[in-house]
């Protein structure tokens, strides 16, 4: 008879958006092991599985402190619900949990301040003063019995009727599913969840054996940063200086471009980052925030580093492609061993549909290039060496698209307007620095970073001293005439009212590059640029950079706001008109 020998779930901590997918272990009646669903409508030997979910709902509310999702909310900051900030922000598990938070949870406050009328109440009268002394200035005890309508939806109607199962202590089980996989709710924070398994007689439709079960922890909301805004860098006379990404409505012949490096679920680990929460850096959690995140910015153009090739054809594509994108991938020329998996990563490209069409693809595979370079200028007796260095699998995906919105000031009606776009993710160990260097000029007929901005390599430079191979020299090779501009260089040009002064400070002065896109326990630094052609291109607004302050001061990424390690970067462009020749 077919029987459950384990149900086991990837997280016990169950959060709001995400789908939870318990693996069932089973025997076949030949003693066979497998992990497959059983459906009634493809029975083994005459049985099937079948499913359900419940939500235990307590009489006794709870709200989840926002730092802390796993604890029960002791404390209420009375200035958020002034405020009416989302009251799920309000809530802290202890005076220590706000105390340590308030670096970052005062920024809410600002956010909060800064849209009341200047003839409105100062922020002190609003939201009163923290004061480690004295916190109920700010804050407000919760009891256990106190009722949390606002965060809860209480004893809600069953989704399936007769969903009451039975009633304990104080407690009601409603059925709230029937299949394998769950989606937690808005309706399920606060409350445990419980799974049930059991196999079922085809003919009699009777259980058999035993019903499995888990419980899982109380349900938390999904983190929620900050949310980040669009800089206007063209029209410093407007006063805010800041774009809603929600309202905004991209000109006729403006478009806008992200790019970011998602972290490969292949890095994921807790070895690593082993700040993060653990159910933080699961991948069902992971890829639904960075969906959630990816989507909410609204970018005409995505360009995405890290993307496990599976995960890329199971999710994201299909995924973005319900969000109106078409989408192009390159994977890397080398697989890696991941315990009993075998992955693969690469370069994700995905456009609107509505505002661009594919014209053409080409891939560039630096292996290839580096296996030419050596057969070229690299002696017989140095061969496996010079691969050996040069040889890191890593790609390049070029993608041309033509613009479908208004004529971009063409003067010449019905004139195509192309932009291509190059993305990649090159290598950056400080050790290779002349193969960091050479990738860039294969790519790019340049180098890394002012060597793309200024289109030549210094001789003095203090990288071209590693270089053992000799595939740098002479560095007037190392020239190109693109007129490249690094978008973000915008914040340094720039100045006026505060806000652009607010991301002046988060730019590196020698670099007029973000202070960093890369901040972990044990690296902060920049790794992620945007790059375009002067010439036929302006930049228009630019996503706002975080700075140390906008992450918790307890943590780093990937954290439970941002599942990645970098940090996205977006720039809007206006296309130059163009006149006829």
């Amino acid at each position: 008879m077919l029987s459950v020998l384990r149900v086991h779930l990837p997280s016990d901590i169950p959060i709001v958006g995400c789908e939870l997918s318990p693996y069932v272990l089973l025997r076949r009646p030949d003693q066979s092991i497998f992990a497959d669903d059983v459906p009634e409508s493809s029975p083994v030997e005459g049985h099937f599985l079948r499913y359900k979910w419940y939500r235990i709902q307590s009489d006794k509310r709870v709200a989840i402190c926002s730092i802390h999702p796993s604890e029960q909310a002791t404390l209420q900051c009375v200035g958020c619900v002034k405020a009416k900030i989302p009251v799920a922000k309000s809530y802290h598990c202890s005076p220590k949990c706000f105390s340590d938070a308030w670096q970052h949870h005062r920024v809410l406050h600002e956010r909060a301040a800064s849209a009341v009328a200047e003839n409105g109440n100062e922020e002190d009268e609003m939201f009163g003063r923290f004061d480690n002394n004295n916190n109920n200035q700010t804050l407000s005890t919760l009891s256990s019995s106190q009722s949390l309508p606002n965060l809860t939806n209480g004893a809600s109607a069953p989704l399936y009727p007769p969903a009451m199962t039975q009633r304990n202590g104080g407690e009601t089980w409603f059925e709230v599913g029937r299949s394998k996989t769950y989606t937690p709710t808005a309706d399920d924070i606060g409350h445990v969840l419980k799974f049930e398994c059991v196999v079922v007689d085809v003919e009699s439709k009777s259980p058999v054996g035993s019903v499995n079960t888990i419980l899982t922890s109380r349900v938390i909301p999904a983190p929620s940063p900050s949310p980040r805004r669009l800089i206007s860098i063209s029209n410093a006379d407007v006063a805010a200086g800041n774009l809603d990404l929600d309202g905004r409505v991209s000109s006729m012949g403006n478009f806008t471009v992200l790019s970011y490096n998602i972290l490969s679920d292949t890095y994921a680990t807790s070895d690593l980052y082993g700040y993060c929460p653990s159910w933080a850096l699961s991948l069902p959690y992971r890829r639904q925030n960075l969906l959630r995140e990816i989507v909410g910015y609204r970018a005409d153009i995505v360009c995405l580093q890290e993307v496990q090739s599976n995960h890329f054809e199971d999710f994201f594509a299909p995924e973005l492609d319900k969000h109106g994108y078409q989408a192009l991938y390159k994977k890397k020329t080398a697989e890696v061993f991941n315990g009993s998996i075998t992955t693969i990563d690469g370069c994700a490209t995905f456009f609107r549909r509505d505002r661009f069409s594919h014209v053409k693809k080409y891939e560039v595979e630096f292996n290839k290039a580096a296996q030419s370079l050596t057969d070229a200028l690299v002696p017989s007796a140095q061969k496996k060496t010079a691969l050996n260095r040069l040889v890191k699998d890593n790609v390049a995906l070029i993608v041309v698209l033509e613009a479908k919105f208004g004529d971009l000031g063409v003067d010449n009606p019905g004139k195509r307007q192309l932009v291509c776009v190059a993305n990649t993710h090159v290598n950056v160990q400080q050790d290779l620095k002349d193969v960091k260097l050479w990738e860039f000029f294969k790519f790019y007929c340049s180098a890394p970073h002012t060597l793309l901005a200024f289109g030549k390599v210094d001789p003095l430079h203090p990288d071209l001293a590693v270089d053992p191979l000799g595939i740098l020299r002479p560095a007037t090779k190392l020239t190109h005439t693109l007129p490249l501009v690094s978008a973000y260089s915008s914040f340094a040009r720039i100045g006026g009212s505060l806000g652009y002064e607010q991301q002046k400070r988060r730019v590196d002065p020698a670099t007029n590059e973000p202070l960093f896109t890369n901040c972990t326990r044990d690296f902060i630094g920049t790794l992620d640029y945007i790059f375009y052609s002067a010439d036929s291109l302006t930049v228009e607004s630019l996503l706002e950079l975080l700075d140390e302050d906008s992450l918790r001061k307890d943590t780093a990424l990937p954290s439970p706001e941002w599942s990645s390690d970098h940090i996205a970067l977006m720039a809007e462009f206006r296309c130059k008109p163009r006149t006829r020749r």
